[in-house]
């Protein structure tokens, strides 16, 4: 069965974990190049600059689709705390795709 399709709020909560994500994986690429056998600490500076941003355009996001989609208080908790550890929002955001929580469904 297919799933619904996204809202606009669904479609940039989607974005956002994605690029949450994305540099988070940079971010952990670049502690390894710096406390690993490199020691270059360039990664850790650009990574972690937009992990920086990306990490508070998703809290952003979150708080947005969680009010236009009306999502639960568990689904709001548990969106902010996917940005704690490491890659945890796409995982996050596939299950919250599955439950309909990211689609017009999930509104009214």
């Amino acid at each position: 069965m297919p799933l619904p399709p996204l809202t606009p709020a669904g479609r940039l909560f989607a974005i956002a974990a994605f690029i949450e994500a994305l540099t988070w994986a940079g971010l952990l690429v670049g502690m390894w190049l710096k406390y690993g056998p490199h020691a270059i600490d360039v990664g850790v500076w650009l990574f972690g600059r937009l992990h920086g941003a990306a990490f508070l355009f998703y809290v952003v996001a979150t708080l947005v689709a969680a009010t236009r989609q009306r999502w639960p208080g568990w689904a709001l908790l548990l969106g902010l705390l996917a940005a704690v550890p490491p890659l945890v929002t796409v995982p996050l955001e596939w299950w919250f795709r599955r439950k309909g929580l990211l689609s017009a469904s999930a509104v009214g």
